[in-house]
């Protein structure tokens, strides 16, 4: 991974984007989310692995039952950390990042 300043700046973006797209948080990350992502990319985290997290992330909260009263918004990228800590001491299996795309493109509501 390129650790000089292009590098970080195009995780940063990336790990930000792929936040931003997400149902349900902020449409702009927020200054604390910036320093998140670039500790994220110093800490060696792949990319893969971080956009795995967010997205288990996400649907885990979609998959709530409808009967249960809505969440509120996700407010940060550190809302992810547990997920990601949780990846990195069980990896997941080869292929399951497509999989996960799949699945938020599919639960998305139109």
């Amino acid at each position: 991974m390129n650790r000089g300043a292009a590098g970080d700046a195009t995780y940063v973006a990336a790990v930000l984007g792929l936040y931003a797209d997400l149902p349900d948080t902020a449409s702009r990350p927020s200054p604390l989310d910036y320093s998140l992502a670039r500790k994220l990319h110093q800490d060696a985290l792949p990319l893969p692995l971080v956009e795995c997290a967010l997205l288990l992330g996400t649907l885990r909260r979609l998959g709530r039952p409808p009967d249960l009263a809505p969440l509120p918004k996700i407010r940060s990228l550190a809302y992810f950390l547990p997920v990601i800590a949780e990846i990195q001491q069980q990896p997941l299996p080869d292929g399951y990042l497509d999989y996960l795309r799949l699945k938020l493109k599919n639960a998305k509501p139109a």
